[in-house]
């Protein structure tokens, strides 16, 4: 019985992750389709890859070049890496490329959303970045030159992340000679820019609280978060340095929100508490991210 609820856990979790994964996927493939395709901004990646070839050979649908581009480089890295990256990141690339490849078929751009090139790169980086944190928050990637960063990091051992920013690096310079270079000088801006957006959104998600309390009332407050917030509690014995006299400590780490309850029960049951709070922006384990690779 045991075994049957650990996967039926597992596979809730699945479910969970390749829904917020769909989720990401759509989202970047709105901001990139509306937004950074209409003006030419191709930021990097298979994506930015795809326009500048379709600008060559416009017969071809930026969504299926993308199909094919991460096509091409999961073989490569298959014949050079082995298969050291999921099936998540497989679902995540390909889903991408076909959710481009319908909105293409399905809503036809006829002319951009707004001609304001500056107002489009902001947003489409924004909700890039966006999606993007919520597909890497839930252990996949998007595929294309991702890809290529692992080949190099590899082969060359530069640093995965400094090896991708050399390749976007690449594809807005052939964007620049491509489009343009004002439109080449907005690549590169929503290149460096989507970075801290996907780091500054994912550290947004998995934010907790870590708390420590010091109360005359610890066991009450402790009974609280253990059966109202059903998180859990651990005690440490402190000892004042002025008053030489011994206390228990508790340290939880709960959500935002189960913080402002607990603050207001603690104002209820002991106003004198001693309350220290600070921000964990990633934490692993039961009743937070499981820890799971694939």
């Amino acid at each position: 019985m045991k075994c049957g609820g650990i996967m039926d856990r597992k596979i809730k979790i699945k479910i969970k992750e390749y829904f917020f994964i769909t989720v990401g996927i759509i989202i970047v493939a709105l901001s990139q389709y509306f937004f950074l395709i209409p003006h030419d901004i191709a930021a990097g990646g298979a994506m930015g890859i795809a326009m500048i070839t379709n600008n060559y050979f416009p017969f071809l649908s930026v969504g299926f070049i993308m199909l094919i581009v991460n096509i091409i480089l999961f073989t490569i890295a298959f014949l050079t890496i082995g298969s050291k990256f999921g099936v998540k990141t497989i679902y995540a690339s390909l889903g991408l490329s076909g959710t481009i490849s319908i909105l293409e078929k399905v809503f036809p751009i006829q002319a951009p959303i707004t001609n304001d090139i500056l107002l489009s790169t902001i947003i489409g980086t924004i909700l890039s970045g966006l999606g993007m944190a919520v597909i890497f928050d839930n252990n996949a990637s998007s595929g294309g030159t991702d890809i290529l960063a692992k080949i190099i990091n590899r082969y060359l051992h530069i640093d995965i992340g400094k090896s991708l920013l050399i390749i976007d690096f690449v594809v807005t310079l052939f964007a620049a000679l491509t489009f343009g270079v004002e439109k080449g000088l907005y690549a590169i801006v929503a290149v460096i820019s989507n970075g801290y957006f996907i780091d500054y959104a994912i550290e947004g998600f998995n934010v907790a609280m870590q708390v420590f309390i010091m109360s005359d009332e610890i066991e009450v407050i402790s009974d609280y978060i253990m059966n109202e917030l059903e998180r859990g509690v651990t005690f440490f014995t402190g000892q004042g340095a002025y008053s030489g006299e011994e206390k228990r400590i508790m340290y939880t780490v709960i959500s935002r929100r189960q913080f402002i309850r607990l603050r207001e029960y603690i104002k209820s049951v002991d106003p004198k508490a001693f309350i220290s709070v600070s921000a964990s922006h990633e934490v692993l384990g039961e009743g937070f991210t499981e820890i799971d690779d694939e």
